[in-house]
């Protein structure tokens, strides 16, 4: 059976100059957090989600597009 509370949010991982995994939702605001590796920046983020869909009052939020690469 399929759990239909369950929603999907894309992260945008960086590694920062510290070496430091940094993740952001783009779909929440001020949504973001950090981990030495990717598996703690991921249960670090699922926790900021939660907190930010508290806070969310906006029921409407914004899809994914999609990712573009520019070159410079």
């Amino acid at each position: 059976m399929l759990d239909t509370n369950k929603r999907e949010f894309y992260v945008v991982i960086e590694r920062d100059e510290d070496g430091y995994y940094v993740g952001e939702v783009p779909q929440l605001k001020a949504c973001y957090s950090q981990g030495e590796t990717i598996d703690e920046l991921m249960s670090n983020i699922k926790e900021v989600i939660e907190l930010c869909l508290e806070e969310e009052t906006n029921v409407n939020l914004p899809g994914f597009v999609g990712i573009q690469k520019v070159v410079i």
